[in-house]
Protein backbone atom coordinates (compact mmCIF):
# COMPACT_ATOMS: atom_id res chain seq x y z
CA UNK A 1 0.00 0.00 0.00
CA UNK A 2 1.36 3.40 -0.98
CA UNK A 3 2.23 5.74 1.85
CA UNK A 4 1.46 9.44 1.46
CA UNK A 5 3.29 12.18 3.35
CA UNK A 6 0.58 14.85 3.03
CA UNK A 7 -0.83 15.97 6.38
CA UNK A 8 -4.36 14.94 7.25
CA UNK A 9 -7.28 17.13 8.29
CA UNK A 10 -9.81 15.93 10.88
CA UNK A 11 -12.87 18.04 11.69
CA UNK A 12 -15.98 17.60 13.81
CA UNK A 13 -18.85 18.69 11.55
CA UNK A 14 -21.63 18.21 14.11
CA UNK A 15 -22.10 16.15 17.28
CA UNK A 16 -21.33 12.53 16.44
CA UNK A 17 -19.84 13.27 13.01
CA UNK A 18 -16.16 13.57 12.12
CA UNK A 19 -14.60 14.12 8.70
CA UNK A 20 -11.13 12.91 7.78
CA UNK A 21 -9.79 14.48 4.58
CA UNK A 22 -7.74 12.16 2.37
CA UNK A 23 -4.48 13.53 0.90
CA UNK A 24 -5.54 13.10 -2.74
CA UNK A 25 -6.31 16.59 -4.06
CA UNK A 26 -6.83 16.89 -7.82
CA UNK A 27 -9.04 18.68 -10.37
CA UNK A 28 -11.53 15.81 -9.97
CA UNK A 29 -11.41 15.51 -6.17
CA UNK A 30 -10.79 19.15 -5.16
CA UNK A 31 -9.14 19.13 -1.71
CA UNK A 32 -9.43 15.34 -1.46
CA UNK A 33 -11.92 12.63 -0.54
CA UNK A 34 -14.09 13.15 2.54
CA UNK A 35 -14.14 10.11 4.83
CA UNK A 36 -16.87 10.35 7.46
CA UNK A 37 -16.96 8.77 10.92
CA UNK A 38 -20.46 8.52 12.41
CA UNK A 39 -21.33 7.97 16.05
CA UNK A 40 -19.26 7.36 19.16
CA UNK A 41 -18.05 4.17 20.79
CA UNK A 42 -19.07 1.87 17.96
CA UNK A 43 -18.78 3.95 14.78
CA UNK A 44 -19.56 3.64 11.08
CA UNK A 45 -17.15 4.84 8.40
CA UNK A 46 -18.49 6.15 5.08
CA UNK A 47 -16.15 6.18 2.06
CA UNK A 48 -12.78 5.07 3.46
CA UNK A 49 -11.11 6.55 0.39
CA UNK A 50 -7.99 5.82 -1.65
CA UNK A 51 -5.45 3.13 -0.83
CA UNK A 52 -3.08 5.37 1.11
CA UNK A 53 -1.52 4.07 4.29
CA UNK A 54 -1.36 7.56 5.76
CA UNK A 55 -5.10 7.96 5.30
CA UNK A 56 -5.81 4.62 6.97
CA UNK A 57 -3.63 5.72 9.88
CA UNK A 58 -5.44 9.07 10.07
CA UNK A 59 -8.86 7.39 10.21
CA UNK A 60 -7.73 5.14 13.04
CA UNK A 61 -6.07 8.06 14.83
CA UNK A 62 -9.35 10.01 14.64
CA UNK A 63 -11.03 7.38 16.83
CA UNK A 64 -11.23 8.05 20.55
CA UNK A 65 -9.63 5.54 22.96
CA UNK A 66 -11.79 2.43 23.11
CA UNK A 67 -13.76 3.24 19.95
CA UNK A 68 -14.13 0.62 17.28
CA UNK A 69 -15.40 0.54 13.70
CA UNK A 70 -18.58 -1.51 13.35
CA UNK A 71 -19.36 -0.96 9.66
CA UNK A 72 -17.66 0.44 6.56
CA UNK A 73 -20.05 1.86 3.96
CA UNK A 74 -19.04 2.78 0.40
CA UNK A 75 -21.10 5.15 -1.75
CA UNK A 76 -19.53 3.84 -4.98
CA UNK A 77 -16.45 2.04 -6.18
CA UNK A 78 -14.21 4.69 -7.69
CA UNK A 79 -10.54 4.63 -6.74
CA UNK A 80 -10.84 7.76 -4.63
CA UNK A 81 -13.65 6.29 -2.48
CA UNK A 82 -13.40 2.51 -2.18
CA UNK A 83 -9.95 0.85 -2.22
CA UNK A 84 -9.03 1.51 1.42
CA UNK A 85 -12.13 -0.41 2.51
CA UNK A 86 -10.36 -3.77 2.34
CA UNK A 87 -7.39 -2.67 4.46
CA UNK A 88 -9.61 -0.89 6.98
CA UNK A 89 -11.82 -3.98 7.23
CA UNK A 90 -8.78 -6.18 7.81
CA UNK A 91 -7.54 -3.86 10.55
CA UNK A 92 -10.90 -3.32 12.27
CA UNK A 93 -12.79 -6.54 11.55
CA UNK A 94 -15.76 -4.48 10.30
CA UNK A 95 -17.71 -5.59 7.21
CA UNK A 96 -17.72 -3.57 3.99
CA UNK A 97 -21.23 -2.65 2.83
CA UNK A 98 -22.08 -1.40 -0.67
CA UNK A 99 -24.52 -1.96 -3.53
CA UNK A 100 -22.23 -4.36 -5.37
CA UNK A 101 -19.01 -4.62 -7.38
CA UNK A 102 -18.02 -2.06 -9.98
CA UNK A 103 -19.94 -3.64 -12.87
CA UNK A 104 -23.10 -4.12 -10.79
CA UNK A 105 -26.43 -2.50 -11.56
CA UNK A 106 -25.93 -1.29 -15.11
CA UNK A 107 -29.05 -0.80 -17.20
CA UNK A 108 -29.61 -3.21 -20.06
CA UNK A 109 -28.51 -0.47 -22.45
CA UNK A 110 -25.27 0.24 -20.59
CA UNK A 111 -24.53 -3.46 -20.10
CA UNK A 112 -24.90 -4.01 -23.84
CA UNK A 113 -22.69 -1.02 -24.66
CA UNK A 114 -20.07 -2.25 -22.18
CA UNK A 115 -20.03 -5.67 -23.85
CA UNK A 116 -19.65 -4.02 -27.23
CA UNK A 117 -16.50 -2.32 -26.02
CA UNK A 118 -16.59 0.84 -28.12
CA UNK A 119 -17.26 3.40 -25.42
CA UNK A 120 -14.03 3.45 -23.49
CA UNK A 121 -14.71 4.65 -19.97
CA UNK A 122 -13.60 2.98 -16.78
CA UNK A 123 -11.82 6.09 -15.52
CA UNK A 124 -10.86 5.65 -11.92
CA UNK A 125 -12.90 2.49 -11.37
CA UNK A 126 -11.82 0.11 -8.61
CA UNK A 127 -12.23 -3.02 -10.71
CA UNK A 128 -11.45 -5.37 -7.83
CA UNK A 129 -13.93 -3.91 -5.37
CA UNK A 130 -16.19 -6.49 -3.70
CA UNK A 131 -18.28 -5.69 -0.61
CA UNK A 132 -18.77 -8.21 2.17
CA UNK A 133 -22.50 -7.51 2.19
CA UNK A 134 -24.72 -5.93 -0.43
CA UNK A 135 -27.19 -3.27 0.64
CA UNK A 136 -29.97 -1.68 -1.36
CA UNK A 137 -32.74 0.92 -1.38
CA UNK A 138 -34.75 0.87 1.83
CA UNK A 139 -32.20 -1.07 3.91
CA UNK A 140 -31.12 0.23 7.31
CA UNK A 141 -27.64 -0.19 8.77
CA UNK A 142 -27.97 0.01 12.56
CA UNK A 143 -25.36 0.10 15.29
CA UNK A 144 -23.83 2.35 17.91
CA UNK A 145 -24.11 5.24 15.45
CA UNK A 146 -27.91 4.87 15.29
CA UNK A 147 -29.59 4.08 11.98
CA UNK A 148 -28.29 4.80 8.48
CA UNK A 149 -30.86 4.61 5.69
CA UNK A 150 -29.77 3.35 2.27
CA UNK A 151 -30.88 5.25 -0.85
CA UNK A 152 -30.08 4.11 -4.38
CA UNK A 153 -28.73 7.04 -6.41
CA UNK A 154 -27.25 5.55 -9.60
CA UNK A 155 -25.94 7.74 -12.38
CA UNK A 156 -22.38 8.79 -11.54
CA UNK A 157 -21.88 5.02 -11.24
CA UNK A 158 -24.50 2.30 -11.39
CA UNK A 159 -23.60 1.12 -7.88
CA UNK A 160 -23.81 4.60 -6.33
CA UNK A 161 -25.66 4.82 -3.00
CA UNK A 162 -26.41 7.74 -0.69
CA UNK A 163 -26.83 7.36 3.07
CA UNK A 164 -29.35 9.15 5.31
CA UNK A 165 -28.53 9.77 8.98
CA UNK A 166 -30.14 12.11 11.49
CA UNK A 167 -31.61 14.33 8.77
CA UNK A 168 -28.35 14.51 6.82
CA UNK A 169 -27.55 12.81 3.52
CA UNK A 170 -24.10 11.52 2.61
CA UNK A 171 -24.36 12.13 -1.13
CA UNK A 172 -21.04 10.77 -2.42
CA UNK A 173 -20.36 12.19 -5.88
CA UNK A 174 -24.05 12.60 -6.69
CA UNK A 175 -24.42 16.11 -5.21
CA UNK A 176 -21.43 18.33 -4.50
CA UNK A 177 -21.34 22.05 -3.90
CA UNK A 178 -18.05 22.86 -5.64
CA UNK A 179 -18.60 21.01 -8.92
CA UNK A 180 -20.93 18.96 -11.05
CA UNK A 181 -20.36 15.21 -11.36
CA UNK A 182 -18.65 13.32 -14.13
CA UNK A 183 -21.03 10.91 -15.87
CA UNK A 184 -18.90 8.61 -18.02
CA UNK A 185 -20.59 5.69 -19.82
CA UNK A 186 -20.91 2.78 -19.44
CA UNK A 187 -20.17 3.15 -15.69
CA UNK A 188 -22.06 6.45 -15.64
CA UNK A 189 -25.58 6.74 -16.99
CA UNK A 190 -27.19 10.15 -17.61
CA UNK A 191 -30.71 8.70 -17.72
CA UNK A 192 -30.19 7.20 -14.26
CA UNK A 193 -28.42 10.34 -13.03
CA UNK A 194 -31.38 12.57 -13.88
CA UNK A 195 -33.78 10.11 -12.21
CA UNK A 196 -31.64 10.19 -9.07
CA UNK A 197 -31.70 14.00 -9.04
CA UNK A 198 -35.49 13.83 -9.29
CA UNK A 199 -35.53 11.43 -6.32
CA UNK A 200 -33.36 13.72 -4.21
CA UNK A 201 -35.45 16.74 -5.16
CA UNK A 202 -38.36 15.15 -3.31
CA UNK A 203 -36.41 14.73 -0.07
CA UNK A 204 -36.14 17.18 2.83
CA UNK A 205 -32.60 16.56 4.05
CA UNK A 206 -31.22 19.42 6.16
CA UNK A 207 -27.70 19.07 4.75
CA UNK A 208 -25.73 17.01 2.23
CA UNK A 209 -22.26 15.78 3.12
CA UNK A 210 -20.58 15.12 -0.25
CA UNK A 211 -17.65 12.94 -1.20
CA UNK A 212 -15.57 16.05 -1.94
CA UNK A 213 -15.82 19.63 -0.76
CA UNK A 214 -17.81 21.41 1.91
CA UNK A 215 -21.27 20.50 3.24
CA UNK A 216 -24.18 21.53 1.03
CA UNK A 217 -26.35 23.54 3.42
CA UNK A 218 -29.31 24.10 1.06
CA UNK A 219 -29.71 20.68 -0.55
CA UNK A 220 -32.96 21.32 -2.40
CA UNK A 221 -31.59 24.46 -4.02
CA UNK A 222 -28.39 22.69 -5.05
CA UNK A 223 -30.28 19.71 -6.50
CA UNK A 224 -32.46 22.13 -8.47
CA UNK A 225 -29.35 23.95 -9.69
CA UNK A 226 -27.71 20.70 -10.82
CA UNK A 227 -30.89 19.62 -12.61
CA UNK A 228 -31.10 22.96 -14.43
CA UNK A 229 -27.43 22.71 -15.36
CA UNK A 230 -27.90 19.28 -16.92
CA UNK A 231 -31.02 20.38 -18.80
CA UNK A 232 -29.20 23.46 -20.07
CA UNK A 233 -26.30 21.29 -21.21
CA UNK A 234 -28.72 19.03 -23.06
CA UNK A 235 -30.23 22.08 -24.74
CA UNK A 236 -26.75 23.20 -25.81
CA UNK A 237 -26.08 19.78 -27.31
CA UNK A 238 -29.38 19.84 -29.18
CA UNK A 239 -28.69 23.33 -30.51
CA UNK A 240 -25.17 22.37 -31.61
CA UNK A 241 -26.47 19.27 -33.38
CA UNK A 242 -29.06 21.37 -35.18
CA UNK A 243 -26.28 23.70 -36.39
CA UNK A 244 -23.75 20.99 -37.25
CA UNK A 245 -26.12 18.32 -38.56
CA UNK A 246 -24.00 15.45 -37.27
CA UNK A 247 -21.18 15.44 -34.74
CA UNK A 248 -19.15 13.24 -32.42
CA UNK A 249 -19.08 13.73 -28.66
CA UNK A 250 -15.62 15.31 -28.90
CA UNK A 251 -16.68 17.73 -31.63
CA UNK A 252 -19.66 18.78 -29.53
CA UNK A 253 -17.53 19.18 -26.41
CA UNK A 254 -15.09 21.44 -28.25
CA UNK A 255 -17.99 23.54 -29.57
CA UNK A 256 -19.77 23.82 -26.21
CA UNK A 257 -17.07 23.81 -23.51
CA UNK A 258 -15.21 26.84 -24.85
CA UNK A 259 -14.01 27.99 -21.40
CA UNK A 260 -12.71 24.63 -20.14
CA UNK A 261 -9.00 24.02 -19.65
CA UNK A 262 -7.61 21.60 -22.28
CA UNK A 263 -6.77 19.06 -19.56
CA UNK A 264 -10.47 18.82 -18.63
CA UNK A 265 -11.77 18.43 -22.19
CA UNK A 266 -11.69 14.60 -22.06
CA UNK A 267 -13.99 14.66 -19.00
CA UNK A 268 -16.27 17.15 -20.78
CA UNK A 269 -16.38 14.82 -23.77
CA UNK A 270 -17.45 11.94 -21.54
CA UNK A 271 -20.29 14.06 -20.14
CA UNK A 272 -21.43 14.98 -23.67
CA UNK A 273 -21.34 11.31 -24.64
CA UNK A 274 -23.55 10.51 -21.64
CA UNK A 275 -26.08 13.11 -22.81
CA UNK A 276 -25.98 11.74 -26.36
CA UNK A 277 -26.62 8.19 -25.15
CA UNK A 278 -29.50 9.51 -23.05
CA UNK A 279 -31.02 11.16 -26.15
CA UNK A 280 -30.38 7.99 -28.15
CA UNK A 281 -32.01 5.85 -25.43
CA UNK A 282 -35.04 8.16 -25.48
CA UNK A 283 -35.19 7.84 -29.31
CA UNK A 284 -34.58 11.56 -29.69
CA UNK A 285 -31.21 11.14 -31.44
CA UNK A 286 -29.82 8.50 -33.72
CA UNK A 287 -26.53 7.42 -35.25
CA UNK A 288 -25.16 5.16 -37.95
CA UNK A 289 -23.69 1.88 -36.69
CA UNK A 290 -22.78 1.08 -33.13
CA UNK A 291 -22.55 3.64 -30.35
CA UNK A 292 -18.91 4.47 -29.65
CA UNK A 293 -16.63 7.38 -28.86
CA UNK A 294 -16.31 8.15 -32.59
CA UNK A 295 -19.98 7.76 -33.49
CA UNK A 296 -21.61 10.68 -35.30
CA UNK A 297 -24.99 11.50 -33.81
CA UNK A 298 -27.83 13.54 -35.23
CA UNK A 299 -31.23 14.55 -33.95
CA UNK A 300 -34.32 12.72 -35.13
Amino acid sequence: MERAQTSQTVAELEPGLRRVLAPNPSPMTWRGTNTYILGAGEVAVIDPGPALGAHRDAILAALAPGERIGAILVTHSHLDHAPLAAALAETSGAPVLAAGPSDWGRSETMAALARDGGLGGGEGVDAGFAPDHRITEGDTVAGGWGEIGVIATPGHMANHLSFAWRGALFSGDMVMGWSTSLVSPPDGDMTAFMASLDKLAGREDRVHYPGHGDPVTDPRARVAELTTHRRDREAQIRAALERMGTATAEELARAIYTDVAPALLPAATRNVLAHLIDLWTLNEATCAGRVSMDTRFHLR
